[in-house]
């Protein structure tokens, strides 16, 4: 018999708080504003070791609460938005958006190598930060699937092999 097992982690504390805003065009944006995301990751796979293991569970665990960790109470800015200025001013950040502009200490910015701050964007930008992670489960894992969830019912998935 062949099948595919899967091990979905949506542990409580798999969140992180953060500050952003969503860019729409050249002169339209959100206000800068706040949410408790959630993250739930799920790896799948056709082989389970010889203790009926995918991965281990508590290493991945580890490493997902620690890439919550790296944006949790952070302001997240897309470095890649062709509307938006940042600028380094080394102990400070500055972020010039349309007649807005926004100065942040620099150790509570996180630059994403995104366009925009979108949901979609966070399940894409952790489901890479993970895939550096456990590049050595290659072979092991066939395909790791990241949910971010904004708000209870606003969410989205990136879901790749790796």
């Amino acid at each position: 018999m062949s099948g595919t097992f899967s091990l979905r982690l949506a542990k409580e504390d798999f969140k992180f708080s953060a500050a952003h805003f969503t860019v729409f065009s050249d002169s339209e944006a959100e206000p800068l504003h706040g949410h408790n995301y959630r993250v739930t990751v799920e790896l799948s796979g056709s082989e389970v070791d010889d203790l009926d293991f995918l991965v281990p569970a508590n290493a991945a665990k580890r490493d997902i609460r620690a890439e919550c960790a790296a944006l949790d109470e952070k302001i997240l800015l897309p470095a890649k938005c062709p509307h938006l200025g940042l600028t380094d001013h080394g102990e400070t950040m500055a972020a010039v958006f349309d007649s807005r502009r926004y100065e942040f200490p620099s150790p509570e910015v996180v630059l994403l190598p995104v366009a925009n701050v979108t949901v979609e964007a966070l399940a894409r930008s952790l489901w890479q930060r993970l895939r550096d992670r456990w590049a050595h489960l290659h072979g092991r894992i066939d395909v790791v699937e990241v949910t971010v969830t904004e708000t209870p019912g606003q969410g989205a998935s990136y879901r790749r092999s790796l």
